[in-house]
């Protein structure tokens, strides 16, 4: 939960290639003072069965900046094994993008949510509320 010196994060993913929320995808959080400084990792969590993270860690004092890792290529990979157990694929190893990195700003006092739709060929983000 954000105060008034400190702002707070939360995102959730679905797998718009399903319909459904991609459970079981690792997420880290890291966080930066102002634009020059260097990241801290914060820790991280993993997607829920409704694809959400409910307990990332709280921002520290200061953050200036986020950066939110979503470790994308084993959350397809499972998902492709689990496809050839009724047909065999017909591409390779499900993810394009192994891994997604998103950055972004944020002010004290604030509340984040940053969706993730991803698919094994692409993935868009945006501030939700």
């Amino acid at each position: 939960m954000s105060t008034d010196t400190t702002a707070s994060v939360s995102t959730h993913i679905l797998d718009t290639s399903i319909g459904r929320p991609a459970e079981g995808v690792a997420v880290s959080l890291s966080a930066r003072e102002g634009s020059g400084g260097g990241w801290t990792a914060l820790g991280g969590s993993a997607t829920d069965a409704d694809g959400r993270c409910k307990d990332l860690p709280a921002l520290p004092e200061g953050t200036t900046h986020v950066r939110l890792d979503f470790e994308t290529e084993p959350y397809f990979a499972k998902k492709q094994a689990e496809a050839q157990q009724d047909a065999p694929a017909n591409r390779d190893s499900g993810a394009f993008f192994p891994e997604v990195a998103i950055t972004f700003a944020v002010v004290p006092g604030e509340h984040y949510h940053v969706p993730l739709l991803l698919n094994p060929f692409g993935y868009s983000v945006y501030r939700g509320s």
